[in-house]
C-alpha cells in the first residue's frame, strides 16, 4: 500500500499514523508538533501538525492532524502547502498572546520547542492583543527536585499524559476552561503536597520550561552529554548524563532507550549528587594503633599484598577470601573472581548476587538449565496475564513497575503474590495475601487447581518437558485444608487466580526477593517455573519466569563467576575438564574443591579458618542478617581490606580502606534483568586519590606478581568472551546504545527470548516441594509471635549509602515499622510512636506506620538508614540448597518503646 507525499508515492507500515508516515520518509523536522512526544500517545491538542490530505491528485483538500489520523492508502499528503503555513502561523501567534516573551533569560532558551516552532512558521510579531494569564501564576519551588513556572504553559497536555501513561499517578491535571485552563497538581496543591513521586517524566515531556527541575535539565548552555546506564537497580536505565566543565548538571532519559524509552526514577534522575559529597572516600586508609589514618596507594597495596602473602604462607590460600558487587561492572567483577581463584589461590569468592539472587540461579538451573530471565521486558506488550510473586516493582523496579501498572490499568489480568498490599496489588486482579514464608504452599495450591481442572498444556508436557507424571501425583495428594490455614489465603482466591494463570493465552511471571529469600526459596522458584512449564508459557512472545534482579548488575555479577562453586560462566569448578581448561586459561594453578559462601565465611572467620577478607563495594555489617555476628565474625580476622566511596559500617571496621570510584567514574558494563549487557560509559573523571574498583584490582594483581593489563572495558571483553561461552560475540565496540542479550553468538546476534525450541538441559524438568515451615517460626513463634519482613522504599536504595547524600531524604528521612490497627491497638501504639521490636538475636527501637497495608500479626519495615541497624533482629537461617538469607520472616515481639536516640552511623556528614 502506498500514499503520496507531495504527490510523491512512499510505502505505507501498519498501522502508521499521517505523522510518523511523514516521519519515517522525509525525517522528524518536515511538520512541526507541539503536543507530540516520542513515548505519549497521539493526542492532536495543538493542531501544529496539521497538513492537508486530497483523494486525488490536485483535488479538494482537507485539514487534518497528523500525529492521530492513520494514514490512508492512495492518499495525497501535503505538509507544508501555503494555507498549512498560515494556519500554523495563526496557531503560533495565539499561543504566544499568553506566553511571557523572555526567551533570552529562559531555562531552556535554544532548547525550548515553542521557540524553536515560533522560528519555523515565520513568527516575528503577535497580532491579538497581550494576555493577563501568566502574569498571575507563582513559582512552585516547594519540592527538592521539581519545578513548575506555569506562566510558561501552553497547555499541550504532554506533562499529564506523561503523568497518565508513562507514571500512572494521574497527579497532574487540567481545570478551568478557555484562557483560563491551567495544570494542578493533585487538589490544586503544590509538587511537594501533591502525590508525585517525583519520575520527572512531566519535565523532560514539557516543552518550554512550565516544567522543570532543580538542575535545569533542559538547559543546553555549555553542556556535553554522555550516554551512560543507572547505577540502582536491575532495570538498567539509559541515561544522558550533562556535564559542564567536568561537573554533572543533570539527567535525563534518552527516547531511543530500549529499556526504559525516555523514563526513569526519581533515584537515576535526580539521584547522582552523591557522587562528589563531602563523604567521598579520597585517600587510602591503613588502620594504625587502632585508628584508620591515610596513606599513599603504594602504600596500601605493599601493606595488603606483605600481609596476603604472609596469611597464604602461615594458612593456606582457603584462609583469604572476597566478596564481590553487584554495584560494580561486569569487568571488575571479573578481574575480583580471578584475583581470589588465579592469584590467591582459593574459591572463595562470593557476592551480593548470590546473596540475594542464588535461589533463582540455581531453581531455574535445575528446571531450565540456565538461571537467566527466558524473556525481555517488552514482553509485557504481548502477555495477556502478568504474575508478580514476592516483588513490589513499582518502588524497588519503577520502570518495569510503571509498566505493569499501566497494563493493570488497561484490564491486564494480574496476580499478586506477596503479604503486603503493595501498590501493584491494589490494581490487581487478584491479590493472593499470603503469611511470610509460605510461597511454596501457595504456588502448590496453584498447579494442584491446574491439574484439577485439566489446564495443563499436554502437547508441551509431553514434548519438552520430564519427570511429570511422578510430579502431577504428587501435587494431586497435596492436604489443601492445611496449605490455605498455614498461608492464610481463601482457597477459591487461589483457584481464580490458577484458573486465569493458566487460561490466559500468554501468561508471564516476575519475582524478587519475597520468593529467593526464604529457607525453601529455591524450592519456590522451581515452582515457578513449573507453573510455567504445566501451561506451556515458556520460548515465545509474552510469557516466560523472570527475577526482578534487586541491584544493577546482580545478573552480570553471577555472569562473572562470582560464587564459589561456579567459574566465570557459570562453569562447574569441581569438574576436571572445566578445572584444567580454567588453569590453561589463567596460567595459575586453581583449587578443584568449592569454596566459601558469605554466611560459611563468617563461621569460618569464627572457628579461626579464615584470616583475611577483601570486600568491594558491599557493606555487610548494614546489610546482612544478624549483624552481631557478622560484627564480631570481621573483628576476629586478621585483615579486612574493603573498597568503598563512602566510610560504611563495614569500611569503619577494616584494616585498609581503599576510596574507588563511582559509576560515573568508569567505563564497563552492566548487565540488566533481561541479560541485556550495555555500556557504562564514563562520565566524568574520578574524584583525586580514587581509582575505579578494575584499576585496584589490576594493581594488586600486578602487585603480587600475576601480570594484568590496565583496566580498560575492551580489552577486559575481550577475554571474558574467550571463557564465558554466552558472551562469545560482544565487543565493546559493537555493543551500541542499546547492549546486547545474552547468549550473543560469534558473529553478533543476540537473544530476546530463551529456550524456544529446547531447554538449556534438554528437556525442562518438574520438581515437586512440600511445604516446611521455616526453623526461624518452629524454635521463636511462641516467644515472639510477630513476624516482621523486609522491604525497600522508591526514594531509596538498599542501605541507602548513595541516596542519603542527596535530596531524596528531604522526600523519605526514615524507616518506619508497618503494623496494622489491630494490632496496634492491642500494643497501645499510635502512628508515630517509637515501637521496640526484639527477637531472639536482639532489639530496635523503630516508629510506627499503622497501615492496613499489612495482615494483623505482619510487621514490615526497610533498612535504608543504619541509625537503626535493622539486621540486629533478623537471623542467620538460609535457604537451604543456596544459602540465601531468610530476610523475609524473623520472629519478633513488639511493645511500645520508652524512647531510644538513634545511634550516628559511620563516616555520615549532614544531609543535605
Amino acid at each position: 500500500m502506498k500514499a503520496y507525499i507531495n504527490n510523491i508515492p512512499y510505502e505505507i507500515a501498519e498501522g502508521e499514523t499521517i505523522l510518523s508516515f511523514i516521519k519515517r520518509h522525509l525525517g522528524n523536522k518536515t511538520v512541526p508538533t507541539l503536543c507530540d512526544a516520542p513515548n505519549l500517545e497521539p493526542f492532536g491538542s495543538c493542531r501544529v501538525c496539521s497538513v492537508d490530505v486530497a483523494l486525488t491528485p490536485g483535488g479538494a483538500v482537507k485539514t487534518q492532524a497528523s500525529c492521530h489520523t492513520p494514514v490512508m492508502p492512495g492518499s495525497y499528503i501535503y505538509p507544508n502547502s501555503e494555507r498549512i503555513q498560515k494556519l500554523r502561523k495563526n496557531i503560533i501567534e495565539l499561543v504566544l498572546t499568553d506566553h511571557p516573551l523572555d526567551c533570552l533569560t529562559c531555562e531552556v532558551n535554544n532548547n525550548c520547542e515553542l521557540q524553536e516552532v515560533a522560528a519555523r512558521v515565520g513568527i516575528r510579531q503577535v497580532r491579538y492583543p497581550e494576555g493577563k494569564n501568566h502574569l498571575h501564576y507563582q513559582k512552585d519551588l516547594s519540592h527538592p527536585y521539581m519545578t513548575s513556572d506555569f506562566s510558561k504553559c501552553i497547555n499541550c497536555y504532554r506533562c499529564v499524559r506523561a503523568c497518565d501513561e508513562v507514571q500512572g499517578e494521574f497527579v497532574l491535571s487540567m481545570a478551568g476552561r478557555g484562557f483560563n485552563s491551567h495544570i494542578i497538581k493533585s487538589f490544586d496543591s503544590n509538587f511537594l503536597k501533591s502525590d508525585c513521586v517525583s519520575c520527572g517524566a512531566c519535565a523532560q515531556a514539557c516543552p518550554t520550561s512550565a516544567i522543570s527541575d532543580v538542575f535545569e535539565s533542559k538547559s543546553v548552555v555549555g553542556i556535553q552529554k554522555t550516554r551512560t546506564i543507572c547505577t540502582y537497580c536491575g532495570v538498567g536505565c539509559n541515561l544522558d548524563v550533562a556535564t559542564i566543565n567536568g561537573t554533572i548538571k543533570s539527567i535525563q532519559a534518552p527516547y531511543n532507550a530500549e529499556v526504559n524509552q525516555g523514563h526513569t526514577c526519581l533515584k537515576g534522575r535526580f539521584a547522582f549528587s552523591f557522587y562528589n559529597h563531602p563523604d567521598r572516600l579520597r585517600t587510602p586508609l591503613i588502620r594504625q594503633n587502632g585508628k584508620l589514618v591515610p596513606a599513599t596507594w603504594e602504600e596500601a597495596y605493599d601493606f595488603i599484598a606483605k600481609e596476603l602473602n604472609r596469611i597464604k604462607q602461615q594458612y593456606g590460600p582457603d584462609a583469604i577470601a572476597g566478596v564481590s558487587s553487584a554495584r560494580c561492572t561486569n569487568e571488575e567483577n571479573y578481574l575480583m573472581q580471578k584475583f581470589i581463584r588465579a592469584v590467591i589461590g582459593t574459591n572463595n569468592i562470593d557476592s551480593c548476587a548470590r546473596v540475594c539472587h542464588s535461589p533463582t540461579a540455581l531453581g531455574m538451573q535445575k528446571t531450565f538449565g540456565t538461571g537467566a530471565a527466558t524473556n525481555s521486558i517488552i514482553d509485557l506488550k504481548y502477555t495477556n496475564c502478568i504474575l508478580v510473586i514476592g516483588a513490589n516493582p513499582t518502588d524497588a523496579h519503577p520502570v518495569t513497575g510503571a509498566k505493569m501498572k499501566q497494563a493493570a490499568m488497561k484490564g491486564k489480568t494480574v496476580i499478586v503474590i506477596d503479604p503486603r498490599r503493595t501498590e501493584l496489588a491494589r490494581y490487581a486482579t487478584y491479590h493472593l495475601q499470603l503469611r511470610p514464608g509460605t510461597n511454596v504452599a501457595v504456588l502448590n495450591m496453584m498447579l494442584y487447581y491446574i491439574i484439577n481442572n485439566q489446564l495443563e498444556d499436554q502437547q508441551f508436557i509431553e514434548s519438552r518437558t520430564e519427570g511429570y507424571d511422578e510430579f502431577k501425583q504428587q501435587i494431586l495428594n497435596l492436604n489443601i485444608d492445611e496449605l490455605e490455614r498455614v498461608s492464610g489465603v481463601d482457597r477459591h482466591l487461589v483457584q481464580q487466580a490458577a484458573i486465569a494463570y493458566a487460561t490466559a493465552g500468554n501468561a508471564m511471571s516476575f519475582h524478587g526477593l519475597g520468593v529467593t529469600e526464604h529457607t525453601q526459596g529455591t524450592y519456590a522458584v522451581m515452582l515457578i517455573a513449573d507453573l510455567a512449564m504445566i501451561t506451556g508459557n515458556i520460548g515465545r512472545r509474552g510469557v516466560g519466569v523472570n527475577p526482578l534482579r534487586g541491584q544493577n548488575n546482580v545478573q552480570g555479577a553471577a555472569d562473572m563467576g562470582c560464587q564459589p562453586h561456579q567459574g566465570a560462566g557459570y562453569l562447574d569448578v569441581t569438574n576436571p575438564e572445566i578445572h584444567r581448561q580454567y588453569e590453561e586459561f589463567y596460567h595459575a594453578k586453581l583449587p578443584m574443591h568449592i569454596g566459601y559462601k558469605i554466611p560459611q565465611m563468617y563461621d569460618a572467620s569464627l572457628d579461626g579458618k579464615l584470616k583475611a577478607l577483601w570486600i568491594m563495594g558491599e557493606d555487610l555489617v548494614q546489610t546482612d542478617p544478624n549483624t552481631q555476628k557478622v560484627m564480631t565474625a570481621l573483628n576476629e580476622l586478621e585483615l579486612l581490606v574493603v573498597q568503598e566511596i563512602f566510610m560504611t559500617e563495614t569500611a569503619n571496621m577494616a584494616t585498609v580502606v581503599l576510596p574507588a570510584a563511582s559509576f560515573l567514574e568508569k567505563s564497563g558494563t552492566f548487565t540488566n534483568g533481561e541479560r541485556r549487557v550495555q555500556r557504562v560509559n564514563q562520565v566524568i573523571a574520578p574524584l583525586p586519590g580514587t581509582k575505579p574498583d578494575g584499576q585496584i584490582m589490576v594493581d594488586i594483581m600486578n602487585h603480587m606478581g600475576y601480570q594484568q593489563p590496565d583496566y580498560h572495558p575492551a580489552t577486559l571483553l575481550q577475554e571474558i568472551a574467550q571463557i564465558v561461552p554466552f558472551f562469545k560475540g560482544i565487543k565493546w565496540e559493537e555493543l551500541g546504545e542499546n547492549g546486547k542479550q545474552w547468549p550473543v553468538n560469534p558473529d553478533g546476534t543476540d537473544t530476546e527470548i530463551l529456550h524456544t525450541q529446547t531447554f538449556k538441559r534438554g528437556k525442562g524438568k518438574f520438581h515437586y516441594t512440600d511445604f516446611k515451615e521455616t526453623e526461624e517460626l518452629i524454635a521463636n513463634g511462641k516467644t515472639f509471635p510477630y513476624i516482621i519482613t523486609t522491604n525497600r522504599e522508591l526514594e531509596h536504595y538498599n542501605s541507602g549509602t548513595m541516596t542519603r547524600r542527596t535530596k531524596n531524604a528531604q522526600l523519605l528521612s526514615e524507616d518506619v515499622l508497618l503494623i496494622h490497627p489491630d494490632d496496634a491497638l492491642k500494643n497501645h501504639i499510635s502512628d508515630g510512636d517509637l515501637v521496640c521490636v526484639e527477637s531472639a538475636r536482639g532489639k530496635i527501637d523503630i516508629k510506627a506506620c499503622i497501615t492496613d497495608e499489612v495482615k494483623p500479626g505482619i510487621l514490615s519495615t526497610t533498612f535504608h538508614f543504619p541509625e537503626l541497624m535493622i539486621n540486629q533482629i533478623t537471623s542467620d537461617i538460609h535457604d537451604t540448597e543456596a544459602l540465601c538469607p531468610e530476610y523475609k520472616v524473623v520472629a519478633v515481639n513488639i511493645r511500645k518503646s520508652r524512647g531510644k536516640k538513634p545511634r550516628q552511623s559511620a563516616g555520615f556528614n549532614q544531609l543535605f
